[in-house]
């Protein structure tokens, strides 16, 4: 398969999550993004305390699914909010993903500050996933996330 063959196909799964995305009516506003280094769907969080972004993202043959924020109080509201729930973060992404549909998950999770200065939490997402998993994926992300800290107005301090 030559690149210009790969980055249609992913261009096309981008544009399926972004469709399901979009049917889901949970984000803000959506953007498919480009770069040298990889092909992005991003999705702005509705509601959350500070600006926080959902990523589906393909990069060297991979893809992987990420919530990250500037903001480190936001971060550390879900940090806290995990760290009282007594399950992992990993365990509340995974029923998430059940719930919309998905069996046998396992959720790896990947928690740091980038060199942007982004609070990240990314997890890869399984290897030949179909478009609408991928898209699962972002959806279960942001399910989670969104009962977690500061992600909603409606959270209290």
């Amino acid at each position: 398969m030559t690149t210009e063959d790969q980055e249609s196909l992913i261009t096309r799964t981008l544009e399926t999550c972004l469709t399901l995305a979009r049917d889901a009516d949970v984000f803000e506003e959506m953007t498919i993004q480009s770069d040298s280094d990889a092909h992005r769907l991003v999705a702005v969080a509705r509601g959350a305390a500070a600006e926080a972004l959902y990523c589906l993202e393909s990069r060297n043959g991979s893809w992987h699914v990420m919530m990250s924020t500037k903001d480190r109080w936001l971060s550390e509201s879900i940090e806290a909010e995990v760290m009282h729930h007594g399950d992992s973060l990993e365990e509340l992404i995974e029923e998430e993903l059940i719930d919309l549909g998905l069996d046998e998950v396992e959720v790896r999770m990947q928690h740091y500050r980038d060199d942007d200065f982004r609070y990240v939490f990314k997890s890869p997402i399984t290897t030949g996933a179909t478009d609408t998993v991928i898209a699962t994926w972002l959806l279960g992300y942001e399910a989670a996330f969104k009962q977690l800290g500061d992600m909603t107005e409606d959270q209290e301090d």
